[in-house]
């Protein structure tokens, strides 16, 4: 087995712990909100679409500070510490408008931690092994995922089994419970986790893209597209409930997702290392829009379950190589800024393409947001191969 850094290490235990954590309550909320609070569906893509946007927009400064302070770690250990306090008010939620409010100081600390430790993984590692480690950490993560999502479901078969609706007390019973992994995340990284620091130039304080390879704003802009289509998850956990699929039922399904992602995600990361980062950012993208055309099309709860597993190859093959591309195409010292502008350029458009969803849902049909996710992820794949095509005819590496 690969030897990897300590921070690392690091990283990614904490990551599966928090995930064990998130992912108790997450594909839970478009359920409480809907069966217990009475919240529209374009609501739930406003609460979800204003979340990402949150977090997204957050990493950027906190990615940009994190070069300019020259410290990784501190804001890591912030981002852990402020989701775990967010889970204490979901705890006390008892109108959407309160777990709006908790979504927001849940994203907020992802944000504020996300680009920190992408960069600290990065400056871990070598270019080499970059593709390895950023897949190991997701593997974690995703580990951590499906963990937390079979808690949660053990929970619902000891307390309401087969219920097509989730209850209150069951709700609080289990976001009281996450927060212990929580809890232990954040320690972990104040004793483990080790500060490397940038010895490149210091940036200037500046949030624009001057002074980036083209290549970075290229990818950021085709990033941008397909996001447009890419509405919040909580859509096919609507999908699944409106193809019949009982609460259970719908956290095994969304575990099939996780284990695929978990045993797909480190093969995957090294692969990109070996036969470049484009090659799976282009399939993974097809990937995703054959998965939505299906979910657009399915009729009934088992198509999703199946489509949700092969939604986990989406992941598995960009997730990883997405975060070791941009570490390809940017210097050491700016790479917190750089993952921060990914984050931006996805946060910026998450809130539209959430909240367009849920329009489209309402308005046309549920199969609508999906149709259009497919048409844009396919969008996104053309542009990306053309400049692959390109690069490669003037033997250069994009």
């Amino acid at each position: 087995m690969r030897k990897y850094p300590r921070n690392v290490l690091i990283a990614t235990i904490a990551s599966l712990l928090t995930d064990i954590s998130s992912e108790m309550v997450v594909y839970l909320l478009p359920l409480f909100l809907t069966a217990v609070l009475n919240t529209p569906v374009a609501f739930i893509g406003l609460i979800e679409g204003v979340a990402e946007t949150t977090s997204s927009l957050s990493k950027l400064f906190s990615g940009y500070f994190s070069d300019r302070l020259r410290t990784r770690k501190w804001f890591t250990v912030i981002g852990y510490g402020l989701s775990t306090l967010a889970k204490v008010t979901l705890a006390a939620a008892r109108s959407w408008q309160a777990v709006f409010g908790a979504r927001f100081a849940d994203r907020l600390g992802k944000g504020i931690r996300t680009a920190p430790r992408d960069a600290l993984i990065a400056d871990s590692v070598d270019e080499k092994t970059r593709g390895a480690a950023f897949g190991f950490h997701r593997a974690g993560d995703t580990f951590g995922a499906f963990i937390g999502v079979g808690a949660a479901a053990l929970i619902i078969f000891l307390t309401q089994q087969q219920s097509s609706l989730l209850t209150r007390q069951t709700f609080d019973t289990i976001v009281i419970i996450s927060l212990i992994p929580a809890a232990l995340a954040v320690l972990v990284l104040i004793v483990g986790l080790r500060e490397i620091r940038a010895t490149g130039q210091q940036p200037l304080l500046s949030f624009s893209l001057r002074g980036f390879d083209g290549r970075f704003k290229f990818f950021l802009v085709v990033v941008g597209v397909f996001t447009l289509g890419n509405s919040a998850d909580a859509f096919i956990v609507l999908r699944a409930q409106d193809r019949g699929a009982s609460v259970l039922t719908t956290l095994l399904m969304v575990m099939g997702f996780n284990l695929v992602y978990t045993l797909l995600a480190q093969p995957l990361g090294n692969l990109s290392d070996r036969v470049g980062r484009q090659r799976l950012l282009i399939i993974g993208w097809a990937v995703y829009a054959l998965v939505y055309i299906g979910f657009a099309l399915s009729q009934s709860a088992l198509a999703i379950g199946v489509l949700w597993a092969v939604y986990g190859l989406y992941y598995a093959l960009t997730e990883g190589a997405a975060k070791a591309f941009i570490a390809d195409l940017v210097p050491t010292e700016k790479r917190g800024t750089a993952y921060g502008l990914y984050n931006a350029v996805v946060g910026l458009l998450a809130l539209p393409a959430s909240v367009l969803a849920g329009v489209l849902w309402q308005a046309i049909g549920a199969g609508a947001p999906f149709v259009f996710g497919a048409a844009m992820s396919l969008i996104a794949a053309i542009l990306f191969v053309t400049q692959f095509r390109n690069s490669k005819s003037t033997h250069q590496t994009l």
